[in-house]
């Protein structure tokens, strides 16, 4: 059957059977029975306290409950409070996140506007939206949001702005002829209407095709509600992190607790002692690092025009491998402009047209009055096209409003999408003269005569040939062509569509949506940091591909395709050729998800750029979702993980290039905790295979994990940008977080840690005292570890990187150095912490085997580390 496009205004009439007098009440009750309400149906949610809850299964957080239950039967009290206030306040972040995203379909809803003007028993009535049926006839004028879809029946010089769905920012000239094809894009139906969108120009009637979840908007609603949102890599990382570190955790305890009880140890103690390792094993603020190490990740970035949504979103932008960029004011400056001039026979740039020449001055002052448009400094009245012919005048200083005063228009014959002409009448010099403007494949036809420096003289095919050779160099490189020719009449003359011809033509004028100036510098930056630009737009292959390969992402066109070409491929064969393809045009909502679904599949991470409603389902499948700020629709931003408040595409690289120094600072500061921990891991083993007292009393435990691991740990996180990251590749998602080298480093940082740990311990025991003994362990452990803070800042030398560079590892240093002290020397403290008074000496040997794994660590990034570079 043919779709609603492909039929005739007649045919569609007869087949929803509706005459010109409209529905009755009967026909309306019948119909609502069949199609229901014009509304957009959600899903079943889920409650506010289930999804509260929910954030309750993740591993790593139940690794935290345990390790706060056994905190609570040791008797630390304080360490069971601070993890369980850590868990709650991630819970409710979470669930305030999820709630934010579930606002995607009452925002869509908030499109339509409540009010309607239908065609009801012969009689023009207003009704409430909800209340359209399909075969409704739906009557539009200027200012009118559009509440169904449907086909036209009349068109009266209609302009419809269909950005919301399409992406473009253009109107689009309706018309009421049948359109032939199957594969005809949204913004390709001109003889139809859609949901969400405005009138912005003229009137027309429209029969109703479709209403409620069976629209353009209800088919994008569908697709968001079930777009799924992926875990962010470090998520992904983490949950398998902790899954290691459960199964790690549970095997050293239970090997303990068995070592102990075969040593004779009671059942109780060897258990209890087996619970307080588990609890210097977990990294109880890890969570809560990473959190306020994301916080303050997105203040800088928010500082950089990048707000972000999901505080994880930050660290996956660092992981991102492709980025599907719309073409309209995210990589252009959503803003026509003339590039080219044809005039005299000769192409001019825009900014090399000379006013003394009258040729030249006369065309732009043509231009400026066959036009309706108005620029008045930040407010722009008109058509984008006629703007930008506005604007030129304005650089050869030629106001548009003293041109037309001093030349008056006294008649016109308003643009018309079926003639694409616009002619006006105006005084000249005291002549009347109708000036003409359009599209040239139909204006040329109508022109006998041409204007040159010699004057004007009759047009030759030599000259017709020219012209249109011009005219396909422009099209080609995606510009716009407007072609402008005028005539004289007689005074008092009446014009119509039939006076437009015998005309003189004047020239061409060639404009485009141009690329952003930054936008070429930020294609390169992706491309050489191993990300894959790749354009999706709803405009015409020509124009998308123009723009491509001005600012780099294009290089050959077999990598540009259309819309429809994906609709003819399974998602294996999209997954294989989604590779070699850069660009998309006139694609639709389903294209777009299918494109992200198939680099996802291949294993990519990917960021999807969009503004309007019908980027909104892609930006919630992508890994990240980038909405734009300026102009973007509030779904898009409800659907999106990060929005920018500049639109532009150079601010998505930066917060790229901050997302991978984020997630190396992360990756460092869990790398400083394990190590810490693991040096912790290796005191208690060795005490307990040899048979020697217990090296850490429980409160000493809850010193190292709330003071000596927090701070430094978010220092390192708080470490300065390092612009070599965009140097590398994008990470490999796939790569687990506890991978063999990082493994591998924690352990011989551990062994470092625990090895100048045990002699001090050792050095402790020769005194008799069992007490000293823990209390030179505790110490070393702490100093060390506050020191390790320095190592972990990079994989390169402190020397390299710059001693004073994190003014953050200093400041968590001298807090945790300060606070030791005052436990070993305040008396009152002494008893709380149970530890023993120590000599100068003992003193300064913990200061040296302190410092003893700072020295060996810098001297290996010394020696080899640089050398690997």
């Amino acid at each position: 059957m043919l779709e609603y496009h492909q039929q005739s205004t007649r045919e569609i009439m007869d087949m929803l059977d509706v005459t010109n007098q409209g529905l009755n009440n009967d026909d309306v009750q019948k119909r609502q029975e069949v199609y229901g309400y014009n509304k957009l149906v959600e899903g079943k949610k889920t409650s506010t306290f289930a999804v509260f809850f929910g954030q309750f299964k993740d591993l790593l957080v139940v690794i935290l409950m345990i390790a706060a239950f056994i905190s609570f039967l040791l008797g630390e009290v304080g360490s069971t409070i601070v993890i369980m206030i850590v868990v709650i306040l991630n819970a409710i972040l979470g669930t305030v996140q999820h709630v934010k995203a579930e606002q995607s379909l009452d925002n869509l809803k908030a499109l339509a506007t409540p009010i309607a003007k239908v065609m009801r028993n012969n009689q023009i009535v207003e009704i409430s939206s909800e209340d359209i049926v399909v075969g409704d006839l739906l009557y539009l004028a200027a200012g009118d949001y559009i509440n169904a879809d449907g086909r036209l029946l009349e068109s009266h010089n209609l302009h419809i702005n269909e950005s919301s769905l399409t992406g473009e920012s253009l109107a689009v000239a309706k018309s009421t002829a049948p359109i032939d094809g199957d594969h005809v894009t949204i913004g390709d139906k001109k003889n139809m209407v859609f949901t969400g969108s405005f009138v912005t120009n003229g009137r027309g009637t429209v029969i109703v095709t479709a209403i409620g979840m069976e629209t353009e908007i209800g088919k994008i609603a569908n697709l968001l509600d079930t777009a799924k949102q992926k875990k962010t890599p470090l998520q992904a990382s983490l949950d398998h992190f902790g899954e290691n570190l459960a199964l790690g955790i549970t095997i050293i305890c239970l090997a303990i607790f068995t070592i102990d009880l075969i040593r004779g140890r009671e059942l109780v103690e060897s258990f209890m002692f087996a619970v307080s390792l588990a609890v210097a094993a977990i990294p109880e603020a890890l969570s809560s690092i990473v959190t306020i190490v994301l916080a303050f990740g997105t203040q800088k970035m928010a500082k950089e025009n990048a707000i972000i949504r999901n505080l994880y979103a930050v660290e996956s932008l660092g992981s991102v491998s492709v980025i599907c960029s719309d073409k309209t004011g995210t990589l252009t400056e959503n803003k026509m402009t003339v590039q080219q001039v044809y005039v005299d026979q000769k192409v001019i740039p825009y900014d090399q047209l000379n006013t003394e020449n009258t040729i030249e001055k006369n065309l732009i002052l043509m231009a400026l009055l066959c036009n309706d448009a108005l620029d008045r400094g930040k407010k722009e009245i008109g058509d984008a096209t006629e703007i930008a012919l506005v604007k030129l005048g304005k650089k050869y200083d030629l106001d548009e409003l003293f041109v037309r005063n001093h030349n008056p228009r006294l008649a016109e014959i308003p643009f018309d999408s079926d003639r694409k002409l616009m002619s006006t009448v105006n005084h000249i010099n005291q002549q009347n003269f109708m000036i003409t403007k359009g599209a040239l494949d139909v204006l040329l036809s109508k022109i006998v005569k041409i204007e040159t420096s010699k004057g004007i003289i009759g047009i030759t095919e030599e000259h017709r040939k020219k012209i249109e050779e011009v005219n396909r160099a422009f099209s080609m490189n995606g510009l716009r062509v407007i072609a402008i020719a005028y005539k004289e009449i007689k005074e008092h003359q009446k014009i119509d569509v039939e006076d437009e011809s015998e005309l003189i033509f004047v020239g061409l004028m060639a404009m485009m949506d141009p690329p952003r100036k930054e936008s070429k510098e930020a294609v390169e930056n992706c491309i050489a940091a191993g990300i894959k630009p790749v354009m999706i737009t709803g405009d015409h292959k020509i124009t998308a591909t123009a723009i491509a390969k001005q600012i780099g992402i294009l290089n050959d066109p077999s990598e540009a395709i259309e819309g429809y070409e994906i609709e003819g491929l399974t998602d294996q064969q999209l997954q294989e050729k989604v590779q070699g393809i850069s660009v998309y045009a006139r694609v639709t909502p389903e294209h777009k998800i299918r494109i992200v679904k198939a680099w996802q599949d291949k294993g990519k991470v990917v960021a999807m750029t969009g503004d309007g409603v019908n980027d909104a389902p892609a930006l919630k499948q992508a890994d990240i979702g980038v909405a734009m700020g300026i102009t973007g629709t509030e779904v898009a931003k409800d659907a999106s993980s990060m929005i920018l408040t500049d639109d532009n595409f150079s601010t998505i690289v930066k917060a790229i290039s901050n997302g991978r120094s984020l997630y190396t600072n992360i990756k460092n500061a869990i790398l400083f905790l394990l190590s810490g921990n693991a040096g912790a891991i290796f005191v208690v083993l060795y005490a307990t295979v040899l048979g020697l007292p217990v090296p850490f009393a429980p409160v000493h435990l809850l010193f190292i994990n709330l003071l000596t691991d927090s701070l430094p740990a978010i220092a390192i996180g708080l470490e300065p940008h390092n612009k070599k990251t965009m140097k590398y590749k994008p990470r490999d998602i796939h790569t687990p977080l506890l991978n063999k080298k990082f493994t591998t480093q924690v352990i011989l940082e551990g062994l470092l840690i625990g090895i100048s740990t045990i002699i001090a311990f050792r050095m402790g025991l020769a005194t008799g005292d069992t007490l000293t003994a823990s209390t030179m362990a505790f110490a070393t452990l702490c100093l060390s570890r506050l020191i390790h803070g320095f190592n972990s800042r990079s994989k390169e030398s402190i020397f390299t990187i710059g001693i004073f560079t994190n003014k953050y590892t200093w400041l968590a240093f001298l807090i945790g150095f300060l606070s030791l002290h005052l436990v070993l020397f305040i008396p009152k403290l002494t008893g709380v912490f149970e530890v023993a008074t120590l000599s100068k000496v003992q003193l300064a040997y913990i200061y040296c085997l302190s410092f003893m794994p700072f020295l060996v660590n810098q001297w290996y990034k010394v020696m080899f580390v640089r050398s690997k570079k």
